[in-house]
C-alpha cells in the first residue's frame, strides 16, 4: 500500500484535496489507522485519481464526477457529458471574444487611438427587391451567426446570383430591447427565382425609406450611430416607422479584424404628420 504522501506525489492531487475526496466520499484510502490516522491508498486507485483530476481540469463539478465513478462505466453517457461540456466551454469562449472585443475598442478610444467618429444620417428609399430570408427566435443578438449558417446551408444547392449590389441584412423585429429569445431575420438579397427550403423563405421586399448612417469599425460604436439616427429624425419630422435593420458592407464574414467593419444602420421612417 502507499502512504499518503506517496499517493500525493504519484497521483499530483495534493494531500489537503485527498482528505477533501475522502470527506466527500469522492475517493476513500483503502485503510486508515485507527490510532495515527494515516490514510493508504492501493496502487490501482492512481487511474482513479487521474480520471477525477481530468473531469476537473474539463471544469466538472466534484458532484457530477462522484456521480459518474458511482455509476457503472456507461461511454455514451460519459460522451453526451463531454459533449455538453465543450459547447459550455464554446460559448464560454465566445461570449469572453465578444467582450475583449468591447473592451479593446473602448481602450482605443479612451487613448485617442481612434478619432470621434462623426455619423452623418441620410434619408434614402431601397426600392423592391428579391431576398432569401429566414427568421427565427435565437438566444441574443450576438448568435445571429446561427441564422447565417443555416441560410447558408440550406441554400448552397440552389447556387444563388448574388443581386447586384447585394445586401445582407439583418432585421430585428423586437418592438424593445430584449436579452434572451431574440426575434431576427436575415435577409441576402438574389437575382432569379428559387424555390423555399425548410428555414429559408424567397420573397419580394417591399420598398422602404430609412434614415441610415454607416458605422465604420466595431459594434461598439452603434449605440453613438444610434443617438444620432434618432437626433435627426427628431430634428427633421420624422418618426419611426417599422423594424430596424443592418446591412453588412464588410462583415465578420469578411474580416476578423473588427476595426474594418462596415454596417449601414437602417430605422424606417415616414414624415410625421
Amino acid at each position: 500500500m502507499l502512504k499518503i504522501g506517496d499517493f500525493s506525489k504519484l497521483s499530483r492531487v495534493s494531500i489537503r484535496m485527498l482528505r477533501h475526496y475522502d470527506e466527500i466520499g469522492l475517493l476513500h484510502p483503502v485503510q486508515t489507522d485507527p490510532i495515527s490516522g494515516y490514510r493508504y491508498y492501493q496502487a490501482g486507485q492512481l487511474s482513479i485519481a487521474g480520471r477525477i483530476t481530468a473531469l476537473r481540469e474539463m471544469g466538472i463539478g466534484l458532484a457530477e464526477i462522484g456521480q459518474i465513478l458511482s455509476e457503472p462505466e456507461d461511454s455514451a453517457r460519459l460522451e453526451r457529458l463531454l459533449l455538453h461540456r465543450q459547447a459550455e466551454l464554446l460559448e464560454d469562449s465566445r461570449q469572453t471574444a465578444y467582450r475583449l472585443q468591447l473592451l479593446d475598442s473602448a481602450l482605443k478610444r479612451l487613448r485617442k487611438e481612434v478619432t470621434t467618429m462623426k455619423f452623418d444620417v441620410n434619408l434614402k428609399t431601397f426600392p423592391q427587391r428579391y431576398a432569401a430570408t429566414l427568421r427565427m427566435l435565437i438566444p441574443s443578438y450576438q448568435q445571429e451567426g446561427i441564422l447565417w449558417n443555416r441560410l447558408m446551408e440550406e441554400t448552397a444547392v440552389l447556387k444563388l446570383v448574388d443581386d447586384n449590389p447585394c445586401y445582407c441584412c439583418a432585421v430585428f423585429h423586437d418592438a424593445d430591447f430584449k436579452e434572451t429569445d431574440v426575434d431576427v431575420e436575415v435577409q441576402k438579397t438574389v437575382r432569379g427565382a428559387y424555390p423555399d427550403t425548410e428555414h429559408v423563405r424567397f420573397r419580394t421586399l417591399p420598398q422602404v425609406t430609412v434614415a441610415s448612417t454607416i458605422v465604420r469599425g466595431s459594434y461598439a460604436l452603434t449605440d453613438e450611430a444610434n443617438a444620432a439616427v434618432a437626433a435627426w429624425v427628431t430634428d427633421n419630422g420624422y418618426t419611426f416607422d417599422g423594424p430596424m435593420f443592418f446591412i453588412y458592407h464588410i462583415s465578420p464574414h469578411k474580416t476578423q479584424n473588427p476595426d474594418e467593419y462596415v454596417t449601414e444602420i437602417c430605422y424606417p421612417v415616414q414624415k410625421a404628420s
